[in-house]
């Protein structure tokens, strides 16, 4: 039998893909979305009738699907594919791992949702190049996206600042020095995850403009050899060989081209992705961490001694429950169950800098 929150799982898929053709611009494009939409309402069909279900027993979309719909809205509705296309890679996996569970032999179409998604596309002749370049450029950007950036950060600085401020609140109970390290954490904290993220974007970025300017030097000087590797990968695609050839030979007359495809399909590098600003990179690591980081300290600014360290676990908690909620968005589980678990691992760490904190003063003042 098929587990119902399969089921729901489908009809949010259908759901969500349904949204992405009502907003597309480009008519053909929402053309593909839609199909992948009744693809997916007749795997949910199909999975009630396993479970001997009519189709009166559909359920409606979840909280979830409704999040991410108004969550599109204001992130913009590419954001949406990266979450279904997430989705559809965490089932295929559990399939292949149920699988060998079972030791059942795999299926093709165990893998196969990302794989229709861009082969309706590429096989689309109405579908243009532009359009394939922009959906290539919206799968890229699946797991990078601002809200999850915005989560993590959110997380990263919030346990990291909350542990820091129970440690100190723990060893003194004066408000000043509890002030003092919170807000030089918050500063450290965030300076370096913007560093941080500063240097992996420019060092990203020169790693890969090296590799393209060493591409076009081996285009330069071994034409022949290049345009070798251009046939072969359009036989790669499918393409038979003395066609592939063909093509490979005229898309040797323009080298610009001929390099942009070669650095695409050989290196896996999209020049796109080089145009992202390093400084923007580090400035938004920088907010994203601080916001978190500032939530344990604020109660010290206004009260003092156990008032506050309650207040600030309170509010930190409540931080915590919340980024463990939002983080369901990526991962479909339980809201509760994430919120919680992200509330007692946060607690937990905290309390253990605490009760050190605890032991150092005691010792200190003794």
């Amino acid at each position: 039998m098929v587990s119902l929150k399969s089921i729901q799982t489908e009809v949010d898929v259908c759901y969500l893909y349904k949204i992405l053709a009502e907003n597309e611009e480009d008519l053909n494009v929402a053309t593909v979305f839609r199909q992948m939409s009744n693809i997916e309402h007749s795997h949910a069909l199909a999975f009630l009738a396993k479970n001997n279900l009519d189709e009166s027993h559909l359920p409606k979309p979840s909280g979830r699907a409704k999040t991410l719909h108004l969550i599109g809205k204001w992130f913009g509705y590419d954001y949406i594919l990266g979450v279904l296309l997430d989705t559809e890679k965490s089932v295929s996996s559990s399939i292949l791992k149920a699988r060998k569970q079972t030791q059942t032999q795999e299926s093709l179409s165990d893998t196969a949702h990302v794989a229709i998604l861009k082969n309706i596309l590429s096989y689309n002749t109405k579908v243009s190049g532009a359009n394939l370049a922009r959906f290539e450029k919206r799968h890229r950007s699946v797991g990078g996206n601002a809200l999850r950036a915005a989560v993590l950060g959110g997380n990263d600085g919030l346990v990291s600042n909350f542990s820091l401020v129970m440690g100190i609140a723990g060893a003194t109970s004066g408000q000043s020095e509890v002030l003092l390290a919170g807000l030089a954490g918050l500063l450290a904290g965030a300076l370096s995850m913007a560093l941080g993220e500063w240097i992996s974007v420019k060092s990203s970025q020169e790693l890969y403009e090296n590799q393209m300017q060493l591409e076009m030097e081996e285009l330069e000087t071994n034409p022949e050899g290049e345009q070798q590797e251009l046939a072969l990968i359009y036989m790669a695609k499918g393409i038979p060989e003395a066609q592939a050839k063909t093509m490979a030979a005229d898309l040797m007359q323009n080298k610009s081209q001929a390099h942009d495809m070669l650095i695409k399909e050989e290196l896996g590098i999209n020049p796109e992705d080089l145009k992202g600003s390093a400084m923007e990179a580090a400035l938004t690591s920088f907010f994203l961490f601080a916001i978190g980081a500032i939530i344990p300290v604020f109660p010290f600014f206004f009260w003092s001694g156990m008032q506050a360290v309650i207040i600030s676990t309170v509010l930190s908690a409540a931080g915590l429950f919340l980024i463990g909620a939002a983080i369901t968005l990526f991962t479909g589980k339980s809201v509760w169950y994430s919120g919680m678990r992200q509330v007692i691992f946060g607690l937990a760490a905290a309390a253990i800098t605490f009760g050190i904190g605890k032991l150092i003063g005691i010792s200190v003042a003794g």
